[in-house]
């Protein structure tokens, strides 16, 4: 078959702005007014940044937990009959390689911890070593409990303060620890927080260079983080307000924080790269030019800014406080940045005009619209389709067939630096009361059944010991049983599940270990619905975008192709341990539980980001000339050069999240980063426009019953 290439149309030389739609208008609209606009953006970064320095200590340490499970439930009892001796309870580990316990320096030693504990108002009750029970064998280690007064989150911050006095309590001769599931989230959130500054520290001047070349001008360049900053300020602080109504996870802020830059720069590169080529490529004045530049570009950004929202909301469907607080956070910020770019950038365009190029680098105006060297790659695609397009298929298959191999579980002691008390303290417990003592199952059971409960338990084959009956008030008991392996072994959930089946009626069976195990399961529950929800509201996003049936399938099935490329990737390096040296951590022999679902959504989002942007304008050269290799060659020309950019910015900061800091952010920025490249490299400019030849007109088909349901979207406009 000979096909014939129409000659190229660029939409510059085709644009009247008075055929601009309701986005376009608000463009213009804005460019008009950037007084108005200015100061309305003014007034919300200030009102909103008076709260954004309490973030960090308004933000929640815990929440990693499922709602509504037998596991909260039993925490809730026990905080409320037991004197909070619950799995939030902090405990402090003494340990000495040369004294015992019944020694003066280590008794000295003990009344002081006690001391400081008894003087927090979080802690409801201090329970001493006792013999047999937390007091090891040999007498060189013992364990003070603190009863937590608070929820999990007030016991966070309790560890936050708490730690530091303690740890100042050793002496050369005796170690003080705090541990526990408080402390290990503590020292957890701490390392984490580092980890984000030692990322932005590497990520920011990577960042600028990377945009400085893509824009080429030093101007230009700044309008992203124009969106970024008003982004971050506002959404930090909103979300320290709203902690006052909501648990909010401090992840939320991380999370929110690397989705602003990231989306400010997407949606800036192609919002300018777009007002150049509406501005210098014709003989529009700015303000038109602008308008021209919203009605296209802008809606393209909606439509991205849709596609964030659709993949996040799913996330909600979850039902932990830690991970509905993520996706808020991000959707804030995302909220922030998409109506900023939405007004102030246009406004800001209206008024720079050509100063848009002020401090130009000597490549400013190569390829301003229509780059050739993308559009010559997309002329050696369209001649071999059938080369390109199943070698990079092959390649993502190969990366994805690991994932058939994947296994997930919650984080263990792992992701803690190994020179934190809490990881310390732990494996002191380990070593002196066994492996599974850190993990202790908390069992509530009425006190009429308590000795059939115990005797459950003991019989029980993951079980080591389990504790006598501790009587409470409301006629309730609660026994301690330690399993025989390591609280992250999948072996203790087994147990979990085996307990809750064969003990009395009434009985509950609690401790962190069985939080994280009721969490994890939840994760595993909601999952494939998740998904699931992501990928329906995805494909009709894009084809109301569209208007293609075909092509909206296209974007959601080769988005899936990256995104089991990247968790393939991701098993071989965090299940499998290769290259951990490289990159400083200890594998823990899985992924973390929450990967597969909130790393879904997130990967799915950025590349909607690129599919939009991508096929928006393959969408606008169709719309105008009806011709497929017109819209495949020029929507690569006019969108290629912004998805690579955008790409090489979002890779460097997510791999800055790689090299520092503890495990789960290495996860984070090894995943999305590798996702990132092989959807930007492989499948928005090779597999989408290999797809585009191979389907013809066909791709753009829409049959007139879907035609008379969607609402009339152009990109391009007469």
């Amino acid at each position: 078959m000979v096909v014939t290439a129409a000659a190229p149309v660029s939409p510059a030389d085709q644009e009247h702005p008075e055929g601009v739609g309701p986005v376009g208008r608000l463009g213009g609209w804005a460019a008009d007014h950037l007084r108005a606009v200015a100061l309305t953006w003014a007034a919300v970064a200030i009102a909103l940044a008076v709260f954004a320095p309490q973030v960090e200590t308004a933000l929640s340490g815990a929440g990693w937990q499922a709602n509504g499970s037998e596991s909260v439930a039993a925490r809730t009892l026990i905080q409320r009959d037991f004197a909070g001796l619950s799995s939030s309870a902090p405990m402090v580990v003494l340990h000495s390689s040369s004294l015992s316990v019944g020694d003066p320096a280590f008794q000295t030693l003990l009344a002081h911890v006690e001391g400081v504990l008894r003087s927090d108002r979080r802690v409801s009750s201090v329970v001493p070593p006792q013999a047999g029970a937390s007091i090891s064998p040999d007498g060189h280690t013992a364990i003070v409990v603190a009863g937590a007064r608070g929820d999990p989150t007030a016991m966070v911050a309790a560890a936050d303060s708490l730690k530091g006095k303690l740890h100042a309590l050793a002496t050369p001769a005796i170690s003080v620890s705090l541990t526990g599931a408080s402390g290990m989230w503590s020292d957890f959130n701490t390392a984490n927080r580092t980890a984000m500054m030692k990322s932005e520290l590497y990520s920011w001047p990577i960042t600028l260079a990377i945009l400085a070349i893509a824009f080429g001008s030093l101007v230009a360049a700044g309008l992203p983080l124009m969106l970024t900053i008003l982004g971050l300020l506002a959404s930090a602080g909103l979300l320290s307000l709203l902690t006052h109504g909501f648990e909010i996870s401090i992840w939320a802020m991380n999370f929110a924080l690397m989705f602003a830059l990231a989306l400010g720069i997407d949606y800036a590169l192609f919002v300018v790269h777009r007002f150049r080529g509406a501005y210098f490529g014709s003989k529009l004045s700015v303000r038109d030019a602008v308008a021209v530049t919203m009605d296209t570009a802008g809606k393209a950004v909606l439509f991205s800014g849709f596609t964030v929202f659709v993949s996040l909301s799913a996330v909600m469907l979850v039902p932990s406080p830690a991970f509905r607080s993520m996706a808020l956070g991000i959707m804030i910020s995302v909220a922030f940045v998409l109506a900023a770019t939405m007004t102030l950038l246009p406004a800001v365009l209206g008024r720079l005009g050509p100063k848009v190029d002020a401090l130009a680098l000597r490549w400013v105006h190569s390829g301003e619209h229509r780059s050739a060297r993308f559009a010559a790659w997309g002329e050696r695609l369209w001649r071999k389709p059938h080369v390109y397009g199943p070698a990079a298929t092959l390649v993502l298959v190969l990366l994805a067939l690991p994932i058939f191999g994947l296994k997930t579980g919650m984080p263990s002691i792992k992701v803690v630096p190994p020179t934190d008390g809490s990881r310390i303290g732990y494996t002191q417990v380990q070593k002196a009361f066994g492996i599974g003592a850190p993990g202790a199952l908390q069992i509530v059971t009425p006190r009429s059944t308590a000795g059939a409960a115990a005797s459950i338990a003991r019989r029980d084959p993951g079980i080591a010991r389990v504790s006598a009956p501790q009587l409470g008030t409301n006629r309730l008991a609660l026994l301690q049983a330690i399993p025989s392996a390591d609280p992250s072994s999948s072996s203790v959930g087994r147990t979990i599940d085996r307990l809750r089946t064969a003990l009395p009626a009434g009985a509950l069976v609690g401790g962190a270990a069985a939080e994280n195990h009721d969490l994890e399961q939840a994760l595993a529950a909601k999952t494939p619905l998740v998904i699931g929800v992501i990928l329906v509201l995805g494909f009709l996003l894009l084809l109301i975008a569209l208007q293609a049936p075909l092509l909206a399938a296209l974007g959601v099935l080769t988005n899936l192709l990256a995104t089991g490329a990247a968790f393939g990737v991701g098993r071989l390096i965090f299940q499998n341990g290769h290259g951990a040296g490289l990159l400083g951590f200890q594998p823990q022999g899985y992924l973390d539980a929450w990967a597969p679902v909130f790393f879904f959504a997130m990967i799915f989002a950025i590349s909607m980001d690129y599919t939009v942007f991508l096929l928006s304008s393959a969408k606008e050269h169709w719309d105008r000339s009806h011709d497929p290799h017109e819209a495949a060659i020029g929507g690569l020309a006019h969108s290629g050069r912004v998805i690579f950019a955008a790409a090489a910015v979002m890779v460097a900061v997510f791999f800055t999240f790689a090299l520092s800091g503890p495990l789960p952010p290495k996860e984070m920025g090894v995943i999305l980063g590798v996702a990132v490249l092989l959807d930007a490299m492989l499948v928005r400019l090779v597999l989408i426009p290999t797809l585009l030849r191979v389907f013809g007109r066909q791709a753009w088909a829409l049959p007139r019953w879907l035609r008379r349901l969607l609402p009339d979207v152009r990109f391009g406009h007469s």
